[in-house]
């Protein structure tokens, strides 16, 4: 017992062939980072519309969450280090193509809406793969560790990337931004190339159709077969919506209600990501101290309270520096969500449940996307950032009333 509780207590990057993973990670992240603010400055600088904005993200979210259960399927099925492999060589091109169309002053916002349709399906097979990897590198007990490791990678990851892309956007435009993207994601194929085996142990092969919607079938039935899960994917639903579509109008918000500049929003969201990574710290840090449920909901209530300063102020600093801590608890919240289902699925069917997870609590974000981004063109960012606002307070009051969340202790 003691050798097993000194396991525990070792550090996740004690473990090779998780740290060559997690800097596969990391390579891919910084591409993502990058991609995640040339996009909306180029499709918004393209069209001048909060819409289209909006309508960029509609089409990342929207394939990706609908391919996410197939995703999940085959990463519980197939090769995951070959499936990761081919969905970051597919981004990589993607991206090399929007800098070629952008050099050659061809590119338009339809060309980048079709890529990131192309773009989502492959992080979705993407995503599917790094989750259902971790049971398997580590062992489900340390998720939320390794979901606190990877958010903490992902947010430094959009420390560093806006500060650098907003200037080099402001600068030379969107062409360094798109070619350092495809950079990042052809170097995280170097990188996992070097990993042995990321599960699972017997592929079982690509899966027939029948297969596949059983594996659906599967995972939306573990998913809502549990109360905890059904009531966290049901919040899910309604704070994604409210959460991202603040998020599709935060270029516009600035840029209208601040008068900001490419380079003022590259800092914003650097701002933003650096106490992202403070929640990712916080969060492995006391990954198994808290009791999950209570956790949970008073980092909900936080999160809510400290978001409304974004909305009523007239300085894009103070904005900035209340939209980073909500980020910092968003964080806290999403290492601790996820650790808690790795700890109550079974290993095999965490690809399956996950790509059921992603589907429900995503399917609402498209209409909201569109729909503050039509909101911010008619009535205003800030009215549209406030109803979000308000609409988040009450969610998280709710969620705090749910006996299926609040008493969770698992």
């Amino acid at each position: 017992m003691a050798s097993a509780d000194a396991q525990i207590r070792r550090s996740i990057f004690s473990v090779q062939r998780f740290r060559q993973y997690y800097i596969g990670q990391c390579l891919s992240l910084l591409g993502d980072g990058f991609r995640l603010l040339a996009i909306p400055l180029l499709v918004f600088r393209l069209s001048h519309s909060a819409l289209s904005t909006g309508v960029a993200y509609l089409c990342e979210i929207a394939p990706f969450a609908l391919f996410s259960v197939v995703a999940g399927s085959l990463a519980d099925r197939l090769n995951r280090r070959a499936v990761m492999l081919v969905s970051n060589a597919v981004r990589c091109a993607m991206m090399l193509g929007f800098a070629a169309l952008y050099a050659l002053h061809i590119l338009t916002v339809t060309d980048i809406y079709a890529g990131l349709v192309v773009v989502a399906i492959a992080a979705a097979l993407f995503l599917g793969g790094q989750t259902s990897s971790i049971p398997f590198l580590l062992g489900k007990e340390r998720g939320t560790e390794a979901s606190a490791a990877l958010g903490g990678a992902e947010n430094f990851a959009n420390l560093v990337t806006p500060i650098i892309g907003g200037a080099l956007f402001a600068l030379f435009g969107a062409l360094p931004a798109l070619l350092i993207t495809a950079a990042g994601y052809f170097a995280s194929m170097i990188s996992l190339w070097r990993v042995p085996s990321l599960g699972p142990d017997a592929a079982s092969g690509l899966p027939s159709h029948r297969e596949i919607l059983s594996d659906i079938r599967t995972g939306f039935s573990l998913l809502f077969g549990d109360r905890a899960m059904r009531a966290l994917a049901f919040a899910g639903l309604i704070i994604n919506m409210l959460g991202f579509g603040a998020y599709a109008i935060l270029v516009p918000f600035l840029k209208r209600d601040f008068g900001a500049s490419d380079r003022d929003v590259g800092i914003f969201f650097g701002i933003s990501a650096a106490d992202a990574i403070c929640g990712s710290i916080l969060s492995a840090k006391f990954a198994t101290r808290w009791v999950f449920g209570r956790a949970l909901t008073t980092a909900y209530v936080i999160d809510a309270v400290i978001f409304l300063p974004v909305v009523v102020t007239r300085n894009m600093w103070v904005a900035g520096v209340f939209w980073a801590i909500t980020n910092a608890v968003v964080q806290f919240e999403i290492s601790q969500i996820i650790g808690f289902r790795l700890r109550i699925i079974r290993e095999e069917y965490v690809g399956r449940v996950f790509g059921a997870v992603r589907l429900f609590v995503l399917c609402g974000i498209p209409l909201a996307a569109v729909g503050f981004g039509y909101a911010a063109d008619h009535w205003g960012a800030r009215l549209a950032m406030g109803i979000s606002a308000l609409g988040y307070l009450l969610v998280a009051l709710f969620v705090c009333a749910i006996p299926a969340i609040r008493a969770e202790t698992r």
